[in-house]
């Protein structure tokens, strides 16, 4: 692995080389081992909270992982494009626009002590930009290349704050077009529904029930490139323990080993169906 600047992270996608690397301000890091009409995303993967805000966060480290999305980054890992953000997004968050990326309160509960000086806000913002930027080029090049791309922007939620039943899989599609790629989400739902989870856990998969894919991430990509579907994809923290803060990694090696084949072939589905360039 490489760490790159955000410049010469966006040059090596223009030239189109394969690289690994970490942004040169730890913030995030790409894979791209080979160029492909798909990619995986992770932005709430991290867990890094910069010193410098730690004596003023009111949030402790739990109460920060039990609002991250940890190990969607793991789930993801084989696949050939891969980027994923490294910084918690209690201190900016990547799912979110820049003017609303740094939270005062969270879940109900004030998150500083103090307000954040100008200096802090500034350095927590230019990590979400350069990230952006990443995303930009990439997108830009896959599109350029392929003429469509399909992007699994990957997350997980907390189900057990939930008073009702809810799935294990949720797809949030209220900020695509339906229309046009009805049959692919449809297609993708489908297929996380038949997850081979370990410790007879129910792959039960529905569309926009608990999250309904209002994220930044999907909406920047969406509202910049026409011939790119990201599908926000949410796991519930069923491969942990939420409340204890215990992994199970079996769990995840499940999904990992999964999505290994079968994010693939509905990639493969996807490109099939909407290719430009036939």
């Amino acid at each position: 692995m490489l760490k790159l600047t955000v410049e010469e992270i966006v040059t090596k996608i223009k030239n189109e080389e394969t690289f690994e690397a970490v942004s040169s301000d730890y913030s995030f890091t790409i894979k791209i081992d080979k160029y492909v009409h798909y990619a995986c995303g992770a932005v709430h993967d991290g867990h890094q909270f910069r010193k410098e805000l730690w004596d003023n966060c009111l949030h402790t480290a739990y109460e920060r992982w039990f609002e991250e999305d940890p190990e969607t980054k793991e789930m993801v890992k084989s696949h050939p494009i891969v980027i994923a953000g490294m910084d918690s997004r209690f201190e900016y968050d990547l799912n979110r626009a820049p003017d609303n990326a740094i939270y005062t309160d969270a879940w109900g509960k004030q998150l500083w002590k103090n307000p954040l000086t100008e200096n802090q806000i500034e350095k927590s913002l230019q990590k979400h930009t350069n990230f952006y930027k990443v995303v930009h080029a990439l997108i830009e090049k896959l599109e350029e290349k392929f003429g469509i791309c399909v992007v699994y922007d990957m997350h997980s939620y907390n189900w057990k704050r939930w008073d009702r039943e809810v799935p294990a899989w949720n797809l949030g599609t209220s900020n695509v077009d339906n229309n046009r790629f009805g049959k692919v989400i449809e297609s993708w739902r489908e297929t996380l529904e038949k997850t081979p989870f370990p410790n007879g856990i129910n792959a039960t998969s529905k569309i926009n029930d608990t999250f309904q894919g209002n994220g930044y991430f999907l909406k920047y990509i969406t509202q910049n490139f026409k011939n790119t579907l990201v599908l926000a994809t949410e796991i519930a923290k069923i491969y942990c323990d939420e409340l204890a803060q215990i992994m199970y990694p079996e769990v995840v090696k499940s999904v990992e080993q999964y999505l290994k084949t079968e994010l693939k072939k509905h990639a493969e589905e996807f490109y099939k169906e909407y290719n430009l360039h036939e």
